[in-house]
């Protein structure tokens, strides 16, 4: 991928290099009403390429960061449902410790009333 990428990028900068050689003839820029910068044609595609980079790099970073703001509220609702379950978990345990406490004490009580009859 990585491959891809690098040949991608070289074609584009290699492209832009060409018409930067051809197109060197002074164009005027109106940046706002009343503000005009004049520059090479190469020059302004540069610049406009490399504002629209760190504006593509900016988002990037961006949606990482949100996905891992995410990520973390999720493993945080996971780890209180980790609780509980395991809480659930330990409340059965003593239930059926009581529930067999008192099995055994059910049984001696039937044996009795056999053995007294």
């Amino acid at each position: 991928m990585r491959q891809i990428n690098f040949l991608l990028i070289f074609v584009i900068c290699l492209a832009l290099v060409l018409f930067g050689i051809e197109n060197t003839e002074p164009t005027v820029i109106r940046v706002v009403e009343g503000v005009q910068v004049q520059a090479p044609l190469s020059i302004e595609l540069i610049l406009a390429m490399g504002i629209g980079a760190v504006m593509a790099w900016v988002f990037s970073v961006w949606s990482q960061l949100q996905r891992m703001i995410d990520s973390r509220k999720e493993l945080g609702l996971r780890e209180d449902r980790i609780q509980e379950l395991e809480q659930d978990v330990e409340r059965y345990k003593a239930e059926i410790q009581e529930q067999q406490r008192l099995l055994p004490q059910a049984q001696d009580a039937e044996a009795r009333e056999v053995f007294a009859q």
